[in-house]
């Protein structure tokens, strides 16, 4: 059979009550790869909506141009009982439902599980939460900043400089990385679908998303019973573990092997280095690696970002230069991968967008639409449900 050029998901219908980052992220992935998301929003649209400033139109602000392309957009108020019941239409026409409206307030509309698995049995129902159901914390609003004080992420970049004061990670990391766990669970559950017809709750908890993604190598010696030693993995803590000083500014260097380590010191002309007491066998120089670095931030101002770069990539050493973001954009590696494109919204004007970042042999890219007004498809999925009910 010849792969569908719409993309492996096609022909899934996904209904989106998400707003923010975590569930539309996890909901755009869908959408990358085939599924129709049908996204209900309010008249006001979407928080995320008004990110940025627009170019434009209300509600069409930059991050929601690349959180939300290819969906659909109906304005519904679940309060209203029609609007309520064009919803409750649409459901039966559905393989996924996803949300991330706690569960009292779900309920109370009308829309969690039981209620809607009785409109649709084999439903996909999947429910993007801050905090799991079954914990004293079930019932708590939680955003991207919550959940990194929550999970001690803030306080990681204390222990690399000294500085006592807690500071967030600069991205909405934790809505992104459950997401991510959102998309896949989803595609999980889809899979479980398709091989057995049965549907089920799926529960997406940011808290637990995040607190595994911070503690899968932070845990370190304590995953142990008794700890072999305290929390916290201490290259990723090392405060000399930095980029590296240039003549024309900063490298990121990695000799993650002890012979990296060695080819790198042959690089930077300082082989001797490693004959000291403290570098002579590989033990000492993984016992040591802070002191490593620091010698190395010593010798790398000699040479420009461009000439290290050369070098290191010769020795096969990982290394890139430090660059700002705007950089990537003409990023030649970027280029030549056709990441980012220029495309044209219909009322928005010109703007860049970014490709999926995954790439499948048996789908070609897709061409989305570009990310809708407010409300945009309202008329035409009420029309497509009329049409359906008639037939």
């Amino acid at each position: 059979m010849t792969p569908s050029p719409k993309g492996m998901l096609f022909g899934l219908r996904v209904i989106d009550l998400t707003s923010v980052v975590f569930g539309p992220y996890a909901t755009q992935i869908l959408c990358d790869l085939g599924a129709e998301v049908i996204k209900i929003e309010p008249e006001i649209g979407d928080k995320f909506r008004h990110a940025g400033k627009p170019a434009k139109t209300f509600g069409m602000g930059p991050v929601h141009m690349g959180l939300n392309r290819g969906k659909q957009s109906v304005v519904l108020d679940l309060k209203d009982p029609n609007d309520a019941q064009i919803l409750r239409d649409l459901i039966p026409t559905a393989d996924v439902f996803i949300h991330n409206i706690r569960s009292k307030a779900i309920d109370r509309l009308g829309f969690g599980y039981e209620s809607v698995k009785a409109l649709r049995p084999n439903i996909v129902y999947v429910h993007c939460m801050g905090f799991g159901s079954d914990g004293p914390y079930a019932d708590l609003q939680a955003y991207d900043d919550v959940i990194q004080a929550a999970t001690g992420t803030v306080t990681l970049a204390s222990r690399v400089d000294g500085d006592p004061r807690p500071r967030y990670v600069p991205s909405v990391i934790a809505d992104k990385v459950a997401g991510l766990h959102g998309a896949y669970a989803s595609l999980a559950a889809i899979i479980h679908q398709l091989r057995t017809g049965q549907g089920q709750h799926v529960e997406v908890p940011m808290f637990e998303c995040f607190t595994d993604f911070i503690l899968k190598e932070h845990l370190f010696e304590a995953a142990f019973i008794p700890p072999t030693g305290p929390m916290g993995y201490p290259r990723q803590l090392d405060p000399n573990r930095q980029p590296f000083p240039t003549k024309d500014g900063y490298i990121s260097i990695v000799p993650y092997t002890d012979e990296a380590v060695r080819d790198l010191f042959g690089v930077l002309g300082a082989s001797h280095i490693l004959d000291g007491a403290l570098f002579n066998t590989p033990q000492l120089r993984a016992q040591n690696m802070s002191l490593i670095y620091a010698e190395v931030a010593r010798l790398t101002p000699a040479k420009t970002s461009q000439d290290w770069t050369d070098l290191l990539a010769k020795a096969q050493i990982p290394a890139m230069p430090v660059r700002d973001m705007a950089d990537l954009l003409q990023d030649p590696h970027m280029v030549a991968t056709d990441f980012f494109s220029h495309q044209t919204h219909p009322t928005e004007g010109d703007y860049i967008q970014m490709r999926a970042p995954v790439k499948f042999s048996a789908a070609p890219e897709r061409n989305h639409r570009p990310a809708p007004l407010i409300g945009q498809d309202t008329d035409l999925v009420k029309a497509g449900l009329k049409q359906e009910q008639v037939q």
